[in-house]
């Protein structure tokens, strides 16, 4: 059975370590992400203290002026801290058969997002993992708020979202590719548990199995790096596998999770709840929404973090709400119908059923969110683990190659040299 165990382990990580490299690596990028913008992203243009911000729509009329032609804003998000920019998110156009672009669909955003999470939006703020139907790439606009000025970043903008494509969908421009990046995360996932099975110590061994002795060299260094680094980062490498995988296939792990805690029913991740259009009416600006979100959010203290921007009619708007220096999982979210003016449904982390807390924990626990500062550090350093794991599992697996055509050659020449 360990010789077995001990077999798929190896060759799992070896056929698929390029790919697992790929997807640790740029989640810790995406997980650094606010820090990358703040150190090389451009300051934003001044403005007096005291000057009030301008509208959500007005916000999204002066992105639209520069955004590429036939983009549509999918979701706005506001400044993270005072002074800061906003950001508004459009979906790429799609390519139509015969190579000409044409607007992403209605259900553009993807699935699996927090609890609360704006449509189109990604991991802290940045660009979306995937930006429509079929992985399509998104466009961020960072404008100013209070003086409606575009504050440009395409260096930076293109290459974090490369890397949030790369992380999505391992740029691949169709549902495939999360799929793949899903199944990925059950592989990582049971690699994690395979090898806390290999690392088992023997009675009167376990002190050495959680270090890297100063003597150890060659394949005896690689065996206990690769030990070490995997059972210290062992729980929060398991929790960043699970809740990938979670996010990849948001309605297969809700439906097992309800299966086992008390759940309600609620739109599921990014999906936002159909409303009837009213003919002849005219639907709330989204600037109307946010301000009814506001008055029936459930308690008092909480700002604007963002907001869905309908691609059909009959879309609600998501209007997400946090306290001061919150974070998604701290997120009220509130489904505003445009057409009645009212709030139609509200998910709430501090009054949800058992089931849908733990599935709106998902995402904010894979990107290193709501456990304060020393959690997002370490899942940071999780998504190195895969690099370190490929590096030192390949080294072994060479070295024992070599050993045994060393030991093969000698025991030859011995046979040789007895004849």
């Amino acid at each position: 059975m360990m010789k077995t165990l001990r077999f798929l382990h190896l060759w799992v990580g070896l056929i698929l370590g390029l790919p697992l490299l790929a997807l640790g690596l740029s989640g810790t990028v995406l997980v650094l992400e606010p820090e990358l913008r703040g150190l090389f992203g451009p300051s934003s243009p001044s403005a007096a203290a005291d000057a009030a911000p301008h509208g959500v729509a007005e916000v999204v009329a002066a992105a639209a002026a520069v955004a590429p032609p036939g983009a549509k804003p999918a979701a706005y998000m506001a400044p993270s801290a005072p002074g800061g920019t906003a950001t508004v998110r459009f979906q790429a156009p799609r390519r139509a058969p015969g190579g000409e672009g044409a607007p992403a669909g209605a259900q553009g955003g993807p699935q699996g997002g927090p609890q609360g999470a704006p449509q189109a939006g990604g991991p802290q703020g940045g660009p979306p993992q995937r930006g429509g139907p079929g992985g399509m790439p998104g466009i961020s606009v960072h404008i100013d708020p209070v003086t409606l000025a575009v504050v440009k970043t395409p260096g930076l903008d293109a290459t974090i979202g490369w890397f949030h494509r790369l992380h999505g969908n391992l740029l691949i421009q169709d549902r495939s590719g999360r799929d793949l990046v899903g199944y990925l995360g059950i592989i990582m996932t049971a690699l994690g548990v395979t090898g806390l099975v290999l690392w088992w110590p023997r009675p009167g061994q376990w002190r050495q199995a959680f270090i890297v002795r100063k003597s150890a060299k060659g394949l005896r260094f690689h065996r206990e790096l690769h030990g070490a680094a995997g059972i210290w980062g062992l729980v929060v490498f398991l929790i960043v596998s699970f809740t990938g995988v979670a996010i990849a296939f948001p309605q297969t792990i809700a439906a097992g999770i309800g299966a086992l805690l008390p759940m309600t029913a609620q739109t599921q991740g990014f999906a936002v709840p159909k409303v009837a259009v009213l003919e002849g009416g005219e639907p709330a600006t989204v600037d109307e929404a946010v301000a009814i979100a506001t008055a029936a959010a459930p308690r008092a203290g909480l700002a604007l973090r963002g907001t869905s921007l309908p691609q059909s009619p009959d879309q609600a708007i998501r209007v997400m709400l946090a306290p001061a220096g919150g974070d998604a999982a701290s997120a009220v979210t509130l489904m505003v119908d445009p057409w009645a003016r009212q709030v139609v449904e509200v998910r709430d982390p501090g009054a949800q059923a058992a089931g849908n807390k733990v599935t709106g924990w998902m995402r904010p626990l894979h990107e290193g969110e709501g456990l304060g500062p020393v959690y997002r550090v370490l899942v940071a350093l999780s998504g190195l683990l895969p690099t370190l794991f490929v590096i030192t599992g390949t080294t072994m697996w060479w070295k024992k190659r070599q050993n045994r055509k060393a030991n093969a050659a000698k025991a030859a020449a011995i046979l040789k040299s007895a004849a």
